[in-house]
């Protein structure tokens, strides 16, 4: 090895497999000998340290950049995306809301608003109607307008009005006559048969499911007990533990058709049974 260190301009760049034979010949010199000469390891270990210090080290090459999409975050404040930035498919972010709603057609716009304003219990606003058919609020203004001006007419025997904020059918004043008669007539009519044998056994028995009172009766009383339900003579008190049915009971309103103060001032029934050897008679088997 050199005692004099490379200059600058004659620095040659490292040879691992030439430094590694001389270092395999260095370790056989001193096997050879049988011990390793005092500082043999230690100048190779100093000329490897020198050399590997003034050695140029070459920077690997940069990889070359990839393009990468514009992020929205750092836009220019105040500067909205141009088209171009938005991808395919997406609605441009200034887009304006109405131009994503749907066009109805007249026919397709009048129906929908009739059968919601049909199934609404209290007035709808027109916010509302617009969100259910996905369109705009000035469609659903026209069509309303539409609704109402056809109502009017051919004067039918509903009207369309705006209450407050809010849209309601209403029936026609002029048929109130024909409407008030319908329902006090329909509360005036006679009980039939059935629903008076039905209402019997509620009075006597109740509370009573409807399950047991078809089984006095040997009938089935669904119908008999929509009818007392809606005349206001009977309503569900709970429901039976054992079968989970619903309890009825009479309700005042029954009382007060009959002219009763309790239940208890019912008549007896003993005086309407009959007599047991009449019932053997009829029924000798049982």
């Amino acid at each position: 090895m050199s005692d004099e260190p490379a200059g600058p301009d004659d620095r040659a760049p490292i040879s691992w497999d030439a430094l590694a034979a001389e270092l395999a010949a260095t370790r056989e010199l001193a096997e050879s000998r049988g011990q390793e000469e005092p500082g043999t390891w230690d100048a190779v270990a100093a000329e490897l340290a020198a050399r590997v210090a003034d050695q140029p080290v070459e920077a690997p090459p940069e990889p070359a950049p990839v393009p990468q999409e514009p992020d929205p975050d750092d836009e220019p404040a105040g500067q909205d995306p141009t088209p171009a930035d938005v991808p395919a498919g997406e609605p441009a972010p200034d887009e304006p809301a109405a131009e994503q709603l749907e066009l109805l057609a007249p026919e397709e716009l009048h129906g929908g608003l009739e059968a919601l304003l049909f199934v609404m219990d209290d007035p709808v606003d027109e916010e509302t109607l617009a969100a259910a058919l996905r369109c705009s609020r000035e469609q659903v203004r026209t069509g309303l307008a539409g609704l109402a001006d056809g109502y009017e007419q051919r004067r039918a025997g509903i009207a369309l009005r705006r209450v407050g904020e809010g849209w309601r059918l209403y029936t026609r004043e002029e048929h109130a006559p024909v409407v008030e008669r319908y329902l006090v007539d329909g509360q005036r009519s006679r009980l039939t048969q059935a629903a008076l044998e039905t209402l019997a056994v509620i009075a006597y028995r109740q509370p009573v499911t409807r399950a047991r009172v078809s089984a006095i009766r040997g009938v089935g009383v669904d119908g008999v007990m929509r009818t007392l339900l809606t005349r206001g003579l009977v309503h569900e008190v709970g429901s039976d533990p054992d079968s989970g049915g619903g309890l009825y009971a009479t309700t005042p309103l029954f009382l007060e058709r009959l002219g009763l103060e309790t239940l208890a001032d019912l008549p007896e029934l003993a005086p309407f049974l009959p007599e047991t050897a009449a019932m053997l008679d009829e029924h000798p088997d049982s």
